[in-house]
C-alpha cells in the first residue's frame, strides 16, 4: 500500500476538519496541531476519516499522542504497513 503523504493529511483535514489555505506544505510537519489551529475533536475527527478510508484501525491515544502532522503520518503509515 502507498505511503499516506502530507498532501493526503492536508486533504482528510480539509474534509475532516477544515484546513486554512494558508498553510505552507514545507513548513508545518513539526508544528504542533494546536499552533495549527486543530484541537482534539479535529485530530479526532480526522483520524476516523482516515480509518474508515484507509480500512485501518489506530490506537486511541493516537489522537493525544500525535502532536504533530509527522507523528500522525508516522502512525497512519505504521497502520497501514499492518494491514498491507
Amino acid at each position: 500500500m502507498a505511503a499516506f503523504t502530507l498532501d493526503d493529511l492536508i486533504a482528510v483535514l480539509e474534509e475532516a476538519a477544515g484546513a486554512d489555505e494558508e498553510l505552507d506544505r514545507a513548513d508545518i510537519l513539526d508544528v504542533p496541531f494546536a499552533d495549527l489551529g486543530y484541537d482534539s475533536l479535529a485530530l479526532f475527527n480526522t483520524l476516523n476519516t482516515i480509518e474508515r478510508d484507509h480500512g485501518i484501525v489506530l490506537p486511541d491515544e493516537t489522537v493525544v499522542d500525535a502532536e504533530t502532522p509527522r507523528q500522525l503520518l508516522e502512525a497512519v503509515n505504521l497502520g497501514l504497513a499492518k494491514v498491507g
